[in-house]
């Protein structure tokens, strides 16, 4: 009996790095909107509705829900909504931090998401890190520690918000994982928008701060697109290639944010934020080293054993 073929890595499609960069300029848009409005005075909640609601219509439009409705149906509804409403804080929370951090401050902070879901992942998903990784995750605090430098003036209700907002996302995240094994894609692209919409709902009659001219109107509109394109983009490229080989993409998102905060606000970060959103980075791309080594690992660990029980046979 001749022994089994080894698995052979491929190379990541082009268009699938493509819709991963794309994905990363939409949010880049969608992030500088959102910093926009509410400097313009709008309401953090108008802006968070908006982004939700319209994500909705697109998705639904996009994924042409009207052909196969059932493909959207969830099987655990209030995992459903505890999971919107997780974005709902990051959402809340990101936006809030917007107002008073540059751009490049909020991402660099979000950029550790990965490391503290890391380190969730044991307890929550029996996913246990090694020492190397720790120390890589150690290292992004450090970084962290550099961009808010508690204690000397610098750190304020922003920083806090953008914790929030990183936190808040990591238990979207961590959920997200669970859910994916029990629940359609299509589900939990639609509900990841539905839930914070209709969370959202009550509040807006106290919110009373809307667009008051078309333009802003017009980018509050635009704001949602960028939303929901990008979460559909990012679907795009996850079904093209496999998690590991587009992980260090999302990182490219910093160069846009620091480009966008530059052009639009006049506002480039300051040495201490770029040195410890190079430490966050070079972290978390160590980390998705690190992982795919580890996956390389036992996935030749498998094959030994399946040829050794070939050559029994």
């Amino acid at each position: 009996m001749s022994a089994p073929q080894r698995h052979v890595e491929s190379a990541t499609p082009p268009v699938a790095i493509l819709c991963m960069l794309s994905t990363y300029v939409c949010f880049t848009f969608l992030d500088t909107s959102s910093k926009y409005l509410v400097l313009a005075g709008i309401s953090v909640l108008v802006v968070a509705w908006v982004r939700f609601a319209v994500h909705v219509i697109l998705v639904g439009t996009l994924l042409r829900g009207w052909r196969q409705p059932m493909r959207f149906r969830p099987i655990n509804l209030p995992a459903h909504i505890l999971r919107g409403a997780f974005l709902f804080g990051s959402t809340i929370f990101n936006v809030l931090a917007l107002k008073s951090l540059q751009l490049a401050e909020t991402t660099s902070i979000y950029f550790f998401g990965p490391m503290v879901i890391t380190a969730l992942a044991g307890p929550l998903l029996g996913e246990w890190a090694g020492w190397r990784r720790w120390l890589a995750i150690l290292a992004a605090f450090a970084g962290v520690l550099i961009i808010t430098r508690p204690g000397v003036g610098v750190f304020g209700i922003g920083h806090l918000f953008a914790l929030g907002s990183m936190l808040s996302n990591c238990f979207y995240v961590i959920m997200t994982r669970r859910m994916s094994a029990t629940e359609t894609s299509e589900s939990l692209i639609l509900f990841s928008a539905l839930a914070p919409a209709l969370l959202l709902l009550p509040l807006l009659p106290f919110s009373f701060s809307l667009p008051h001219d078309g333009w802003h109107w017009f980018v509050l509109l635009m704001l949602g697109v960028f939303g929901g394109v990008g979460h559909w983009l990012l679907v795009q490229a996850y079904r093209l290639a496999t998690t590991t080989a587009l992980a260090p993409y999302p990182y490219s998102q910093m160069v846009w944010m620091i480009i966008s905060g530059w052009i639009v606000f006049k506002q480039f970060p300051d040495r201490w934020t770029l040195v410890g959103a190079a430490i966050i980075v070079a972290s978390g791309l160590y980390i998705v080293h690190r992982e795919h080594r580890l996956r390389l690992r036992s996935r030749a660990a498998s094959d030994v054993e399946a040829e050794a029980l070939a050559k029994k046979l």
